[in-house]
């Protein structure tokens, strides 16, 4: 059996760093506006490709530049651009939607993965699409049971791809869902020409909305608020059968989401199917995976349409069900690796021993620990206070531009 890829979102160099740093086995990010997450991460440019292609390298990670929006021909000179740089520096794949990225990448010989924007729903279109591309992602509202008749008859018939491989297989494991096929949504568009599917989406499903009867005026009593917002995917409680389904690229949603986001969801995904691998997956690490996927931004978990087609579970509210979250202290002035310790200027909150605490940074990534002593104005404190410098033992090494944070409980309404 084949072990499936962790494919890990980066939506800016702190996340990228930080799938890196937990096991990720691959990435996908976007540079500037041709991705679905134009508007919600701050995107890479073109010159920050040789240094995702090295920093990935690496650490033998594979990259894949996102460019699967809708393509209009005033965009064509950027696509033709962007993919020769990308070429040129050495990534891995890029994931299409559009022909004419397609055809453009075939011509340059980049490999090319189709993306979930296209709907790949049955074994004859993943056929059609392996003359193109090594790795189709299937439609988000398929069944575990019709993934597996498709990777089931694309080993019977040995479909390949153009690189002469078996056509892999990926699906969404984890994170936010749309209530559109897909992600294929218009909303957004028809109430503020802001396209979701050239990657503007105002998320107006997120939002509170009213039911009236437009015949009677009445207005229809909910159960739920949020009737348009579906909850997180999870499927961490089920992944084995994933596997055995014939998946060989799992991946994670959240490339707007914040590096500490990225670095806990893939750090459980890695342990889970490490455990599959070496048969020591059970009820009871599931339990402790899901309380770890709890403390990070989620609207609350579902399983999504892999367990059988249902309709969606909706959200309860607004915003995060998270049951942590962190708070800004201060900055990252100085490290002395000598001594292996951290120097940080505090410009908020306090900070005293016992706390835990997160750096972030470009090169950080992101980093989570317990502060069992620090230096206070050179002086050994169990606190430190706004404007205080406070040194901490570490064992990573930190930059100017790194922040500084502490994590504390978020009470979260029922």
């Amino acid at each position: 059996m084949q072990k499936i890829e962790l494919m890990a979102p980066a939506g800016n160099f702190e996340s990228m760093q930080a799938a890196l740093d937990n096991g990720a086995d691959s990435i996908y990010f976007g540079v500037e506006q041709l991705n679905m997450r134009a508007r919600a991460s701050i995107n890479f440019t073109l010159d920050d490709l040789q240094e995702i292609s090295d920093r990935c390298k690496a650490k033998n990670v594979r990259t894949y530049l996102t460019l699967n929006t809708i393509i209009y021909d005033h965009d064509l000179t950027i696509v033709k651009t962007l993919l020769q740089k990308a070429k040129e520096a050495d990534i891995t794949a890029v994931i299409a939607m559009d022909q004419a990225v397609i055809n453009t990448a075939k011509e340059i010989g980049m490999e090319i993965h189709i993306s979930t924007q296209i709907n790949i729903t049955n074994f004859e279109t993943a056929k059609f699409y392996a003359m193109f591309a090594d790795t189709m992602v299937l439609s988000r509202e398929l069944s575990l049971r019709q993934v597996k008749k498709i990777t089931k008859q694309i080993e019977k018939e040995n479909v390949c791809g153009p690189s002469g491989k078996l056509v892999e297989i990926e699906i969404f494991g984890h994170g936010a869902l749309c209530m559109a096929v897909s992600g294929k949504c218009y909303m957004s568009l028809h109430n503020h020409n802001s396209s979701a599917n050239r990657g503007a989406c105002k998320q107006n499903c997120r939002k509170k909305y009213t039911v009236i009867d437009q015949e009677t005026g009445v207005e229809m009593e909910l159960d739920n608020e949020y009737i348009m917002s579906p909850k997180d995917l999870c499927t961490i409680d089920f992944l084995n059968e994933i596997v055995d389904a014939g998946v060989t690229v799992l991946k994670i949603e959240g490339r707007g989401r914040a590096p500490e986001y990225v670095a806990k969801v893939i750090k459980c995904y890695r342990d889970a199917i490490d455990s599959i691998e070496e048969g020591t997956y059970s009820k009871e690490k599931v339990i402790l995976w899901m309380k770890e996927l709890e403390t990070v931004y989620n609207r609350g978990f579902w399983s999504g349409y892999y367990l059988g087609q249902k309709l969606g579970e909706w959200s309860k509210g607004s915003g995060s069900h998270a049951t942590q979250k962190k708070v800004y202290l201060g900055k990252g002035m100085h490290y002395f690796p000598k001594a292996n310790i951290g120097e940080f200027k505090i410009e908020a909150y306090d900070i005293a021993v016992g706390d835990t605490i997160l750096i972030t940074g470009p090169t950080t990534g992101a980093k989570e620990m317990e502060v069992k002593e620090m230096f206070v104005n050179d002086k050994k404190n169990d606190k430190g206070s706004k404007g205080d410098s406070v040194t901490i033992p570490l064992e990573f090494r930190i930059r100017p531009s790194d922040k500084l944070y502490k994590i504390v409980e978020n009470k979260v309404e029922a």
